[in-house]
């Protein structure tokens, strides 16, 4: 029989593994959505190291490929592999799975599977914890904090840029001001709605500038995820192929490039891909439709899209082969 003191370290280790599984093991990234409900924590934003950056975050656009497991393991568990949307990057490159995925939505037999395969938006923020919700035990040296927000708490963010009552930024050295994130739950999920901007400004404390003095402002840019080659374009497109058609993950030919968090893989065995797609350049107007071709729930958000479900399997083949019959004969 296990000892009361083995039982608590095991209990604390399997705190901490699902700590970093959320973070994906980054302890700069301070995990807000870990407090519960009835909880608050307070930031204080701060300017993107990048001068060209007229904003102080940058969005993160990735898309979820949910596949009914991993070809040749036993353990068929579903696994979904994140790749990025290249639209992201602002450079006129336009994502060949959003290609294929917008039409979709003026099908509403369509509709539900878009929404699966849409890209997940969150925005990335730094800045200080100036009060921990999380009672934090080993914060990290450098106390400059990396917030991944969603979209739903990033529009409550906004609301100071436009409201002009505010005549500083929020982020100023000695004007700005605390932003307060309020943790509530509705529908089974965090509601933050309740979040606001504090009205009193307040300067920098001395500790703060310090950090900023040691450890700089960090590039936002340089947190999103390495803009994908000609090569990793092609294997998205394939990945995508595969998870419409609800195949099995196949690490051989893909773990080299995009893999299931913590999937392992000899990077020295991975065969070329054969998916046919080359990068697409253009002028790309983004509308507000164009960012979520549906509505949106007001105020319910996850900080962290839950992963997709394993692709259904009967009642969605016909759809899947409709699909990707659309997919194969694109002209």
């Amino acid at each position: 029989m296990a000892t009361l003191a083995e039982i608590r370290a095991k209990l604390k280790a399997a705190e901490t593994r699902t700590t970093d599984s959320n973070t994906g093991g980054d302890k700069s990234i301070y995990p807000f959505w870990t407090i519960k409900a009835g909880g608050e924590a307070t930031f204080r934003f701060l300017p993107d190291g990048n001068p060209d950056n007229t904003f102080f975050w940058v969005e993160r656009n990735v898309i979820k490929l949910p596949f009914a497991g991993i070809k040749g393991q036993t353990d068929n568990k579903a696994v979904t592999v994140n790749v990025p949307c290249v639209e992201m990057y602002n450079d006129g490159l336009i994502c060949p799975i959003l290609s294929e995925v917008r039409p979709w939505f003026k099908d509403p037999s369509l509709e539900e599977m878009g929404r699966k395969y849409w890209k997940k938006r969150s925005f990335i923020y730094h800045g200080f914890v100036s009060k921990d919700g999380l009672d934090e035990k080993e914060p990290p040296e450098n106390s400059i904090r990396r917030f991944i927000i969603g979209p739903q708490i990033n529009k409550l963010i906004h609301a100071a840029l436009t409201d002009e009552e505010y005549t500083e930024l929020p982020t100023d050295y000695v004007h700005g001001f605390d932003f307060t994130l309020r943790v509530g739950s509705k529908g089974g999920f965090a509601d933050y709605s309740t979040s606001t901007w504090k009205r009193n400004t307040r300067p920098l404390s001395e500790e703060e500038r310090a950090a900023i003095d040691k450890f700089s402002l960090p590039n936002l840019a340089d947190y999103l995820p390495k803009k994908p080659n000609e090569v990793e374009l092609k294997v998205m497109l394939e990945m995508f192929e595969a998870s419409v058609n609800g195949e099995a993950y196949d690490i051989e030919r893909w773990g080299k490039y995009f893999r299931p968090y913590g999937v392992q893989f000899d990077e020295n065995a991975a065969p070329a891909p054969t998916a046919t797609v080359a990068p697409v350049v253009a002028p790309v107007v983004h509308t507000v439709e164009e960012d979520a071709p549906w509505d949106e729930p007001a105020g319910i958000v996850n900080a962290f899209t839950p992963p997709a479900p394993a692709v259904a399997e009967a009642s969605s083949d016909s759809r899947a082969n409709d699909i990707l019959a659309r997919i194969r004969n694109r002209g």
